[in-house]
């Protein structure tokens, strides 16, 4: 384990105390899990921009999708329990 020094605003310092007061850890344990937890949020953020990236790739690269209005329709029928044909993607109209 290394040691950073993260030097606070004397009013965030104070906020923070208080808050790792209120969950029952010190100010030390609660700044740590809020690095970690705003790491994982960042983690998550980039493996969900790489899913976007590579889906749009593979839309661009065969030229088809589903509008919306039908993949909206089918995601609906299928919130409801109900059997749904799966649109079938086609040529993106240019």
């Amino acid at each position: 384990m290394s040691t950073t020094t993260i030097r606070l605003p004397e009013d965030l310092k104070a906020r923070v105390a208080a808050a790792a007061k209120r969950s029952g850890t010190t100010a030390h344990g609660f700044i740590l899990e809020a690095i970690a937890e705003k790491t994982k949020q960042e983690d998550l953020r980039a493996d969900f921009d790489a899913v976007a990236e590579d889906r749009y790739a593979r839309i661009v690269a065969s030229g088809k999708t589903i509008p919306w209005q039908e993949m909206r329709g089918y995601l609906e029928e299928r919130l409801a329990g109900k059997k749904a044909k799966r649109p079938a993607a086609r040529k993106l109209a240019r």
